[in-house]
């Protein structure tokens, strides 16, 4: 592994859900495989009035409460690292005090005056303390010093074009865009970095991987949670900027990137760019033909009653945000014209689970009946980011006996297969990228104006037509059934995934 340069991340929201969940626990993975640089520290950030010892106190409790149980004395050792600086962050006199404080540990600590700075903050608050860091001068890199400053957006970059176009121009006007890392953690996951690896570095299946022999693709990403605590976020945001915007058509854009030229940041996020600026747009005269979006309704599973989404706590009753989005998508360029990108997301689904699915074209002829009926076995690679991450590969074999009677059959591979091997967490994966400063799995600001220049319009259009429909669904099931009549060809279906892949496109109980 490349040497780490000593450095301090500053994380401002320190005191927040997701510093407590995700960042310091990945950190503390990070620590504990020996993957940090010799001399590190974080500085959390926040309103909050904590001392050093109370906010390592407060990060211990949810180091013992995570889900994956790790060790409360390690921890104690890695804590020494963590600091706090109580200030408010969109006061602009207070950055005196966190240049004061970060020059003090930097020279104790010897982080030859390498910050990091996470956003792990409110959106609202991003603009405000982009200005203070660089009316402070902490963004600073000198000409002769190698000292660098990077800083880490969390999503969402934006509400729409315009104010992620704002958004952008704030960053620029302070940072240079090599040191703006734009998280998505999506990215961030094993089995998405695996797609680069599983397409460019086997010779069978980058040749198939075209309009000539994919008839079409989904990109599924299903949740069985509710919207819980986050009814303000969520129903002034909905699926198509929680999800859709980012997420997945990130995930799109690795799916059908052109090989790049060679494997750095610079190479491989051109390519992606270029998929997003190929995009089909969907115009106020195709929404309703390709876009369809849903709302869970009040359900009862296992026994249990599941409230609506309109009667979640902090929504609206007559709201009209979709919790559901189901699209179809073309890329217009040469690889890929004509085939169909079907995007589907929603929350209250049968099951947890982010997959795609390559369907191949099926055979010219069929050859092989069964009781009098053709019978035709289109195959499937299904690539199953998670849970149980892994890739399947469905083909026709016979049947052992007379005749020739096709059957589905699977060949699985799964990343637990693989023994002690264990998959890093997206956030701990992405803070590390980011220590050693490779960008490659982060977005770039074209990249993120691009994904809202595709979205923006049907925002518009729904916006403008507040009475289009929107369509219920009971909580548990796959959404709304208008989201099957964008498949035009009879018989086609979407995919519906168990949570185990090896159970793959068979209805179980989950």
């Amino acid at each position: 592994m490349v040497k780490l340069e000593n450095c301090i991340l500053v994380i401002f929201g320190a005191s927040g859900d997701l510093t407590r969940r995700k960042l310091v626990p990945g950190l503390f993975n990070l620590y504990q495989k020996d993957m940090l640089p010799e001399k590190f520290a974080v500085l959390g950030v926040s309103r909050t009035k904590m001392t050093d010892a109370t906010f390592r106190k407060s990060l211990a409790e949810g180091v013992e409460d995570a889900e994956e149980k790790l060790h409360p004395e390690d921890f104690r050792k890695f804590a020494k690292a963590l600091y706090y600086q109580s200030i408010d962050p969109g006061e602009s006199r207070d950055y005196a005090k966190l240049a004061k404080r970060l020059k003090k540990l930097d020279e104790s600590l010897g982080t030859n005056g390498n910050f990091i700075y996470y956003l792990s903050i409110a959106p609202s608050m991003y603009e405000i303390i982009i200005e203070n860091l660089g009316a402070a001068g902490l963004q600073k890199e000198k000409k002769h010093d190698q000292a660098y400053k990077r800083i880490i957006v969390e999503k969402p970059f934006g509400y729409d074009l315009a104010s992620g176009q704002v958004l952008n121009k704030k960053l620029l006007k302070v940072f240079r865009e090599p040191q703006i890392y734009r998280i998505d953690h999506y990215l961030g996951k094993e089995t998405v970095q695996n797609l680069l690896v599983f397409r460019f570095s086997n010779g069978i299946f980058e040749p198939l991987w075209n309009r000539n022999f994919v008839d079409h693709v989904e990109i599924t990403a299903a949740e069985t949670v509710g919207i819980g605590t986050r009814g303000r976020y969520y129903d002034a945001s909905g699926a198509l900027r929680d999800m859709v915007q980012n997420h997945l058509l990130q995930i799109l854009g690795i799916i059908a990137m052109e090989p790049p030229p060679s494997f750095d940041s610079f190479s491989v996020r051109n390519e992606t760019v270029k998929v997003f600026q190929s995009l089909k747009p969907i115009t106020e005269s195709n929404v309703e033909a390709s876009v369809v979006r849903g709302q869970y309704t009040k359900s009862q599973i296992n026994g249990q009653i599941i409230p609506g989404y309109r009667e979640e706590e902090h929504v609206d009753p007559f709201s009209r945000t979709e919790t559901f989005v189901a699209m179809k998508v073309f890329i217009e360029n040469w690889r890929w014209g004509g085939v169909p990108f079907f995007i589907r997301t929603g929350k209250r689904l049968p099951t947890r689970v982010t997959e795609v699915v390559i369907h191949f074209k099926s055979t010219p002829h069929i050859l092989f009946q069964h009781k009098g009926e053709h019978v035709s076995v289109p195959n499937q690679l299904i690539i199953r980011i998670q849970p149980d991450e892994g890739i399947l590969l469905n083909f026709g074999m016979k049947r052992p006996g007379a005749g020739f009677h096709v059957e589905k059959v699977n060949m699985d591979f799964h990343y637990s297969d693989l023994g002690d091997t264990s998959l890093a967490d997206a956030y701990e994966r992405l803070l590390l990228d980011c220590i050693q400063g490779d960008p490659t799995l982060f977005a770039r600001g074209d990249a993120v104006e691009s994904c809202w220049r595709f979205v923006d319009p049907i925002l518009d259009h729904w916006a403008s037509k507040p009475d289009e429909a929107i369509y219920g669904y009971p909580a548990g099931t796959w959404g709304p059934r208008q989201a099957n009549a964008l498949f035009s060809q009879p018989g086609m279906d979407w995919h519906y995934p168990c949570r185990n892949l090896v159970e793959d496109g068979l209805f179980c109980e989950l």
